[in-house]
């Protein structure tokens, strides 16, 4: 994983980062222990110029709305199995300028990572050690190739952990939710 830096930071947040910040309240208020969550990304404005039932009831007009804001849909679930699978059969309909997805995975620290054995299977490793951490991935991408990514840690405690961010945070994943884009 990438360097990773609290929300907190002095430069007001790009549209992509209010997006995915959008998103992955939406998926904390959820709860753990969910399955992957897809959204299309769409222009807010270009939405609700085709939606105009929508837009009277936000109380918006087209209008009314910055350029360059982007309102997430939630897809169905995905099916059943590997990610990179279900993600290698999606294609997005015109007006889908992004996409997001929450994802729940283990991380280890790196000695933890490094001491695993050679032929031990890298899922049930993780899933297995002591020094494990659940954290809630959720990486957002443009069709212009800018991407977002963020973090939270399961925590035990009712207040929670920070949202952080970071760029390189899951490169696999961001190149896979890219590739639905084209």
């Amino acid at each position: 994983m990438g360097t990773m830096q609290p929300m907190s930071t002095p430069q007001p947040p790009s549209p992509l980062s209010t997006a995915l910040v959008e998103i992955e309240r939406h998926a904390d208020i959820a709860g753990w222990d969910r399955p992957p969550q897809l959204f299309a990304l769409v222009e807010t404005a270009e939405l609700l110029s085709r939606e105009p039932a929508l837009a009277e009831k936000v109380g918006l007009a087209a209008d009314e709305v910055p350029a360059g804001l982007y309102t997430p849909v939630e897809q169905e679930a995905l099916p059943e199995g590997p990610l990179d699978e279900a993600l290698g059969q999606i294609m997005w309909p015109a007006g889908v300028v992004g996409c997001a997805l929450v994802h729940e995975v283990l991380v280890l620290p790196p000695q933890a990572e490094a001491d695993r054995p050679e032929l031990a299977d890298p899922e049930e490793y993780a899933r297995n050690h002591p020094d494990r951490r659940e954290v809630r991935l959720a990486v957002a991408v443009l069709a212009d190739g800018a991407s977002e990514s963020a973090v939270r840690l399961r925590s035990d405690s009712e207040a929670g952990d920070e949202l952080l961010f970071g760029r390189d945070l899951a490169p696999n994943l961001t190149e896979a939710l890219m590739a639905t884009l084209r």
